[in-house]
């Protein structure tokens, strides 16, 4: 019973912020590594974002800078923190969870929309 709940999602402005919250349950949350996804119709699922037990964080280039990825394990819950946001980060985003170097393709929850447009 793997389970993410993303939220935080909405209409901004490009330059705008936005803050993503992505709640998990149905397991141990700690021992987990946690990514951030998103999603434009009719492609390939992207990460842009990870967090791993180490607090070591990666980005993927176009979101590099502007971006941040954080975790609160008594919340069970990831972040994403954006800002300087842009039309092309438009899409649906989502998170899910890995164990060493593997990222998991299951689970999925509904995503939140992200759509930055003036």
């Amino acid at each position: 019973q793997v389970q993410f709940v993303e939220s935080g999602g909405g209409l901004v402005q490009p330059g705008g912020s936005l803050r993503l919250s992505c709640v998990a349950s149905g397991y141990i949350f700690m021992n987990y590594n946690m990514a951030w996804y998103r999603q434009v119709p009719g492609k390939q699922r992207e990460r842009v974002a990870t967090i791993i037990l180490g607090g070591s964080t990666n980005y993927v280039d176009s979101v590099k800078g502007r971006f941040t990825i954080s975790r609160d394990d008594a919340k069970k819950t990831a972040y994403l923190q954006m800002v300087s946001l842009k039309p092309e980060d438009t899409a649906v985003y989502y998170c899910n969870r890995g164990y060493g170097s593997v990222w998991s393709d299951a689970n999925w929850g509904q995503g939140t929309q992200v759509t930055v447009s003036s």
